[in-house]
């Protein structure tokens, strides 16, 4: 049995031959793909996210998922290069990965007892042909307390996390709805992703 859910994804998509590589090292995007039973190695990018307050957030996560797959592409022979990125938006301003405790607070208050969207932009870059798409998921706060905020920010859990919160761990209790994939808010959307794999036909 638990060879069967090891392998899960890879065999179901006939990839035991393929190679394939996570253009990321984010801990949430690795153990999603890995609990579903994907086989890959991990290239990180390090492509520079340099969000600005006229950025469209969709044309945004997904040019920098291509960005990052097409980086990756370049040092590698694999079958198949994933990348993905991964933001919070409001009110037309994207919040991305906060810069210290000042810049989460700021966020978190801003997020309190309102609805967002996560948007995960993701690239799937074979060797002969490419595949963008995106998953967006509304998530609702309960309202926020100064005391709530800082307990947080006392966790350090906001760092490396788009809109400064993780719905996986301790930010869960702030969480009064989520209408759409779960999955895309910790950090990648597997159902999509799926699909997408299917489609692109290694």
């Amino acid at each position: 049995m638990k060879k069967i859910k090891e392998k899960f994804l890879t065999d179901l998509c006939h990839l035991n031959q393929k190679k394939i590589v996570l253009a990321s090292q984010s801990p949430r995007r690795i153990e999603l793909l890995r609990s579903v039973g994907l086989k890959f190695d991990i290239m990180p990018s390090n492509v520079k996210e340099e969000i600005t307050e006229k950025v469209d957030s969709l044309r945004f996560v997904r040019d920098i998922s291509l960005r990052k797959a097409q980086l990756v592409r370049k040092k590698t022979t694999a079958d198949l290069v994933i990348a993905a990125d991964t933001i919070v938006t409001m009110d037309d301003q994207i919040f991305g990965k906060p810069k210290d405790a000042d810049d989460a607070s700021s966020m978190l208050n801003k997020l309190s007892s309102r609805t967002h969207h996560v948007i995960t932009g993701f690239c799937l870059l074979a060797k002969t042909r490419q595949l963008i798409d995106h998953e967006i998921t509304k998530v609702t706060f309960y309202k926020l307390t100064d005391e709530e905020i800082n307990a947080y920010l006392a966790s350090g859990e906001y760092a490396d996390k788009a809109g400064a919160y993780g719905v996986q761990g301790l930010a869960s209790l702030f969480v009064r709805k989520i209408e759409g994939c779960y999955f895309n808010v910790v950090g990648f959307p597997l159902g999509k992703f799926y699909h997408s794999l299917k489609e692109i036909k290694l």
